[in-house]
């Protein structure tokens, strides 16, 4: 009986640039490849600690197993774990195609000026994106873009905070700092509010909405999955996301 064979997890060389860094981790987990089978092999609560996500990443690299883009996310940000100049911020896509609404979510990247992301999707524009991006907007477009081509419209985008550097942080990730009803909006309106954003994160004055204002995260939350029913979108993110 032969055995599979394990892709050997990335390790980061001084002689690596950093986007030559971000496509041996891109690399690796498209060698782990997209999980269709319609079984989560991982279960992922975006509330949990960083710390408690970490050890589900570091299981994710010793099982090899195929992965989603929720896993992606987390395996993304424990990969990128000690390289202070690479920012990773979560970005999340509701996306509505033939009645139904899907979600979708990539690791957004910010390195020396410029934004790409990482990520694992059924279709290859909709995952890792080239540091290319002068802006954050034109990263997000990029994705609109990519998404108008499958005849999915983009109904909501959420942008999380930049993730701490420190895998034994209790902290949650900050999920959704921003969010916008993008179907209702101009792209000249959308752009300001994601650059007003981007240069605050870039600041870093942004705290976690939670921290500082519970009643307004609440009141945008209303339109989101409510909690109990969490697994569910999650489990579906990524399965009919761009079929």
């Amino acid at each position: 009986c032969v055995q599979p064979s394990v892709p050997p997890v990335p390790n980061y060389k001084l002689s690596m640039s950093i986007p030559e860094w971000l496509q041996a981790i891109q690399t690796y987990m498209k060698m782990l490849q997209y999980n269709h089978t319609g079984t989560q092999f991982f279960e992922i609560r975006k509330s949990r600690p960083l710390s408690g996500l970490m050890e589900t990443a570091k299981e994710m690299t010793r099982e090899s197993l195929p992965i989603k883009c929720l896993e992606a996310v987390i395996l993304g940000i424990y990969l990128t774990n000690g390289q202070p100049s690479v920012e990773r911020f979560p970005i999340s896509f509701k996306t509505h195609f033939s009645g139904n609404y899907f979600h979708h979510v990539v690791l957004g990247i910010y390195c020396n000026g410029r934004y790409g992301s990482l990520g694992m999707s059924r279709r290859s524009d909709l995952m890792d994106k080239p540091l290319t991006y002068r802006t954050l907007s034109d990263l997000i477009f990029d994705f609109e873009d990519s998404y108008k081509k499958y005849l999915h419209s983009v109904k909501k985008v959420k942008i999380g905070l930049y993730v701490p550097h420190e895998p034994h942080s209790f902290q949650p990730i900050e999920w959704k700092q921003l969010v916008l009803n993008v179907s209702k909006m101009m792209r000249t309106e959308v752009r300001k509010e994601l650059e007003k954003f981007a240069r605050d994160m870039r600041m870093k004055i942004l705290k976690p909405s939670s921290a500082h204002s519970p009643m307004k995260e609440r009141s945008r939350g209303k339109s989101l999955s409510p909690r109990r029913r969490q697994a569910s979108p999650q489990r579906r993110m990524c399965r009919r996301d761009k079929s």
